[in-house]
């Protein structure tokens, strides 16, 4: 049993670097979408490609650490003897002495309190990207409108006429 309270302290002390990760991936997140908000209302589509470029790099590297989470979890879960899905920072902190605790906590408080900002970082941003696409969308209709209209005249003949002497783009400088 002293081995085994032994290795579960050690695995929690890999939980807490795999924490610390995680807690340095959400912090690059927000302002990974400060500044693709940024981008966007500069309208710098090269630097949105390089940014894109990077974030998707980061995603890759990002899975290790995901996969490393993971088998500490189904490792302290069978160590406890609980489910995988049962197995959460909340019922781990129950679980460990004080001074083990404090490293879980201390981690816990600051990963809610990051993913409550990325979570309004991102609705601010999805917010702004809706947008954007409407106000294209917008502008398009209006584009493709402008030479066309809705009324139809019709002449002493009967024939009906719409208008087409409108332009479409106005070419002069």
């Amino acid at each position: 049993m002293i081995t085994t309270a032994i290795e579960i302290e050690a695995k929690v002390d890999e939980l807490s670097d795999v924490l610390d990760i995680d807690i340095r991936h959400l912090q690059e997140s927000l302002s990974r979408l400060n500044e693709l908000r940024q981008l966007v209302i500069k309208r710098d589509e090269a630097s949105l490609a390089q940014l894109l470029a990077s974030i998707q790099n980061e995603v890759d590297n990002y899975k290790s650490n995901e996969s490393k989470r993971q088998s500490i979890r189904k490792y302290l879960a069978n160590a406890l003897g609980c489910s995988t899905k049962q197995m959460t920072l909340s019922r781990l902190e129950a679980l460990l002495p004080v001074e083990k605790k404090y490293l879980i906590t201390e981690r816990k408080a600051i990963l809610r309190s990051l993913t409550e900002k990325l979570r309004k970082e991102h609705l601010s941003t999805a917010l702004l990207l809706s947008d954007c696409a409407r106000f294209n969308n917008l502008l398009l209709e209006n584009l493709f409108e402008l030479g066309r209209t809705s009324d139809i005249t019709y002449n002493s003949n009967g024939t009906s006429k719409r208008q087409a002497d409108i332009p479409f783009v106005n070419l002069r400088f």
